[in-house]
């Protein structure tokens, strides 16, 4: 798996994570989702990638757009 396979995945179950609390827990968990989609905004246009700098220093070897 790739750096950038391994953040999509990531931000993909965040929004889920999100999403799921929204409806099951408290309607204010829609603000999880909501950050991750801001931060993936932010990261196409700076580069700028918190979860890319831990998934890279857990190990995982990197992909096209986050190096």
């Amino acid at each position: 798996m790739t750096l950038d396979r391994a953040v999509l995945i990531f931000a993909g179950c965040v929004v889920l994570l999100g999403i799921a609390l929204s409806l099951v827990v408290h309607p204010w968990w829609i603000a999880l989702s909501a950050f991750a989609g801001l931060n993936m905004i932010q990261a196409s246009f700076t580069g700028f990638c918190p979860a890319a700098m831990a998934f890279k220093a857990l190990g995982v070897r990197p992909g096209a757009a986050f190096r």
